[in-house]
């Protein structure tokens, strides 16, 4: 199977705008012979990244700018666009990973959201990011478990954590309990952030990572969005990307990407994968559940679907 990883900016909170970029890419990608595509953390419509800047950060009226801007951004799982994605993945025979700012009930919170896309069956999981890190929880709500699955396509298993939850052993050990043989890992975009940690999960779980991290420019930011002189003051990138494949083992074999939007390929041998658990099986042969076990919780606390 020939697995891809997107890098690329939104259309900065433009949802609309956003999803018809994401469908040309997925259109790319499926004609260079993906059948498993992912994009980056929020792809739909973009991370919240002047929650950095202190200047922002310390000023209740420029968040509030900034809250209102990104909530007016936000979209439901069975809207318009991720309808479209699902419409194409089917047509295109693809599986797509695609991170989204979801709304939540209330309409003044949000999800960093991830929604796995089934070329059959459609949107088979949206899993929300369990914890938002850091500045992160001004923004984002907590998320739950319903979402800690692995799904099959061509008799691959994949499954996909956000950003820092990929730093989370038992998040990660739920997945390879599963049986996951990909592991998708979605960043925002920073390159010191993601190498290391998507080498080590290849090496813990014996299993290929797509690392597929976002980039935004200064010039991806509009003039319309009121935070942008905060954002964009002396830089001119401000997420870098670094998107990598990494095979079983721990060796990259496509990326890092910085600075530059493209799309990564690869491809995925099973046998790569049996072979590598002959050694470390971390929820198999090489576990305790005797010792050592893990409950996890799915129960979907807000069902958007």
């Amino acid at each position: 199977m020939k697995i891809a990883a997107v890098q690329a900016a939104p259309i900065f909170l433009d949802a609309g705008a956003t999803t018809d970029k994401a469908l040309d890419l997925l259109r790319k990608a499926a004609s260079e012979g993906a059948e498993l595509v992912t994009f980056p953390e929020v792809f739909i419509a973009g991370y919240p990244s002047w929650l950095r800047v202190p200047a922002v950060a310390s000023n209740d009226a420029l968040l509030t700018l900034g809250h209102v801007a990104y909530l007016q951004s936000a979209i439901d799982v069975s809207g318009h666009e991720i309808t479209e994605i699902t419409k194409a993945a089917r047509a295109l025979g693809v599986f797509v990973y695609i991170g989204f700012v979801e709304k939540t009930r209330s309409g003044g919170s949000v999800y960093a959201s991830l929604a796995a896309i089934h070329p059959d069956r459609g949107v088979v999981g949206v899993h929300r990011k369990l914890k938002p890190t850091f500045y992160e929880r001004l923004v984002w709500s907590d998320g739950d478990g319903h979402g800690l699955e692995v799904h099959d396509w061509k008799a691959v298993r994949f499954g996909a954590l956000n950003c820092y939850e990929n730093w989370l052993p038992l998040a990660r050990h739920a997945l390879y309990a599963q049986g996951e043989e990909v592991h998708v890992a979605t960043w925002p975009g920073d390159l010191d952030v993601t190498e290391n940690i998507s080498q080590f999960i290849a090496m813990e779980g014996r299993i290929y990572v797509i690392s597929v991290s976002g980039i935004l420019r200064s010039g991806d930011i509009p003039p319309s969005f009121p935070l942008r002189s905060q954002v964009v003051e002396g830089r001119t990138v401000i997420n870098n990307g670094g998107s990598m494949i990494v095979e079983p083992g721990g060796k990259i074999i496509a990326g890092p990407v910085t600075n530059d939007e493209c799309i990564l390929y690869a491809e995925v041998s099973k046998e790569m994968v049996m072979g590598a658990h002959l050694k470390l099986d971390p929820a198999g042969h090489y576990s305790r559940n005797d010792v050592l076990s893990l409950n996890v919780n799915r129960t979907r606390r807000d069902p958007p679907y």
